[in-house]
């Protein structure tokens, strides 16, 4: 049995799966970012759903980034709380991969964006194994991106309407109704990490923020 926190984007998800299948997801996706106050009601309501307590869970998973700067900090805390209390281990999964693992598996090349804010947005490229072939970057999009990608190109993510005004090629194709990654996207990926014992550090482990954070000052 394997917890999955997902907190990188406005959606606020959870799920619980027993080896890599999901066995309950409950999420919210909200303008407000209501990840502090629903993050552990879903957790209590997932356990409850599934019949389960939190002795029966093995392992934490989190969406460690990029993506939001509270929204991760938010669900590294509370992985890291979980893990300490339950003495179980930690295991982290990327963020753009949990998102590609909702796309369509078709023949081309697969691109989560996540907003970054202006023109940028955090992506990666994935071809159509699953094989991250372009790590995570924060990338200003304009119409010369992903130039050397010579197939079909299948864009999905909370960025997706920013893209389309940029990359207007034929080879753009546009999952519209994939916006946010969802915890019960996570159940395979952290079933095989646990299996390898891919584990954090409970104790050092930090969010991939990507950029540095930095707070504006009043104007």
């Amino acid at each position: 049995m394997i917890l999955n926190l997902e907190t990188s984007t406005k959606n606020c998800s959870v799920s619980i799966a027993n080896q890599g299948e999901t066995l309950v997801c409950l999420e919210l996706a909200s303008q407000d970012y209501t990840h502090a106050e629903k993050l552990h009601d879903f957790v209590a309501e997932a356990i409850a759903k599934t019949g389960i307590t939190f002795s029966d869970i093995q392992a934490v998973a989190v969406s460690k980034g990029p993506g939001s700067y509270t929204g991760l900090r938010i669900g590294v805390s509370a992985a890291k709380g979980y893990c300490s209390a339950l003495q179980i281990p930690l295991i982290s999964v990327e963020t753009l991969a949990v998102l590609c693992n909702a796309a369509p598996k078709n023949k081309g090349f697969f691109i989560p964006m996540l907003d970054a804010r202006r023109m940028e947005v955090y992506t990666s490229v994935f071809d159509e194994s699953g094989t991250c072939i372009v790590p995570t970057q924060a990338l200003v999009l304009d119409e010369h991106s992903f130039a050397n990608l010579n197939d079909a190109c299948y864009v999905f993510g909370d960025a997706t309407s920013k893209a389309k005004t940029v990359l207007t090629d034929s080879k753009f194709i546009f999952f519209e109704d994939i916006v946010y990654p969802s915890a019960k996207e996570m159940s395979a990926m952290s079933w095989k990490k646990f299996q390898n014992k891919q584990w954090e550090d409970v104790a050092y482990f930090e969010p991939y923020y990507l950029k540095e954070f930095m707070i504006g000052g009043k104007k």
